[in-house]
């Protein structure tokens, strides 16, 4: 909090006045608020002990919104009026949001050079509203956590933000009803958390990598006569723990629509009654077997066992089936006499 120990031209820091002043993370996934107390830098929890919160609000119309774990709790339900990573979206156009056409909001055209709006049961949101609904959140814990109003806010953003998004960012705090007394890099903030100005001697150079939830980036810093400078820096704003998320899912949900339509084909094969038959059940177990004898091939099979040593989800991974199938093979090679691990 150094950082917001100044005095404005003129003025004199009043030693009988308390200031409270707090450092704010505002991330792409979460975000916390954090001030010194004591002498120690802590992070503040919410009534509940919880320090991180949901970068996510969902707006409900006639004024309702919920943020942060209860937002989290509809996205699922309500994904369209439930925003998330709004980060990604500060000082950008629609033509700047990668993938914009996969998600789930309703995207407004800005007007030409504008930033990027979507569409809520409340009406059109900036990216910057959203992430003032966040910020005054971070603030009312650290009003309630202090019993007293602040004072001022260090919010840090990543190196490689340009202008726009810098000042969308204080724009956000300003609407949130904080005095943000600086913007900060992310990197900057890092190495004097871990104290690297007082510990590192002379000219030095220090590289930060950071991923995020939803962006990453590393920088290269020179600390000189006490001062961070950043010499580089390079990354990507649109990857992060979210997309590894996102892929991750896909390819799941590819794996099990491909053992699933081969299920279903098999059935369809054999002509098979409804599962409510009395043949349902036989039928299930041979279309089972079918399946599994489709879709694995002896020869990679023994080859995946060998490699990952009878491990069941790598092999699934590897043979590109799920579990169940992996499993109903491995019953027709033990029924067949086959050792299996």
């Amino acid at each position: 909090m150094a950082l917001l120990q100044i005095s404005e031209p003129g003025q004199s820091p009043d030693p009988h006045q308390r200031r409270i002043a707090v450092g704010i993370d505002l991330g792409t996934t979460h975000s916390l608020v954090a001030a010194v107390r004591n002498g120690v830098a802590e992070c503040l929890p919410d009534s509940e002990g919880r320090v991180l919160l949901p970068s996510v609000v969902r707006y409900l119309g006639q004024g309702g919104r919920q943020i942060g774990y209860q937002a989290v709790a509809a996205q699922a339900s309500d994904a369209g009026n439930t925003i998330a990573s709004v980060k990604r979206f500060m000082g950008r156009g629609l033509q700047d949001v990668a993938q914009a056409g996969q998600l789930p909001y309703e995207f407004v055209q800005p007007a030409e050079g504008g930033m990027v709006s979507i569409s809520t049961a409340d009406g059109v949101k900036t990216p910057v509203e959203v992430s003032a609904e966040i910020l005054a959140t971070l603030r009312y814990r650290a009003e309630d956590t202090f019993n007293d109003d602040l004072y001022g806010a260090v919010i840090t953003v990543p190196a490689y933000f340009d202008d726009a998004q810098r000042q969308a960012t204080k724009d956000a705090g300003r609407i949130a009803g904080l005095d943000v007394k600086r913007i900060i890099n992310e990197p900057t903030a890092a190495a004097l958390a871990f104290g690297l100005d007082k510990q590192l001697k002379g000219d030095s150079k220090v590289a930060v990598f950071d991923l995020g939830g939803g962006t990453f980036d590393i920088s290269i810093l020179r600390l000189s006569k006490g001062v961070f400078e950043v010499m580089s820096t390079g990354g990507d704003s649109a990857l992060g723990g979210d997309d590894f998320d996102h892929l991750l899912a896909d390819w799941l949900n590819q794996r099990q629509r491909r053992c699933t339509l081969c299920h279903e084909l098999i059935h369809a094969r054999h002509h098979d009654p409804g599962c409510g038959s009395q043949y349902g059940i036989k039928c299930e177990r041979r279309c089972r077997r079918e399946t599994a004898l489709a879709l694995i091939s002896p020869v990679d099979y023994v080859m995946a066992e060998t490699v990952y040593e009878g491990n069941t989800w790598m092999m699934a991974v590897e043979l590109g089936v799920t579990i169940q199938v992996l499993n109903d093979y491995r019953q027709l090679l033990y029924d067949s006499g086959v050792c299996v691990q």
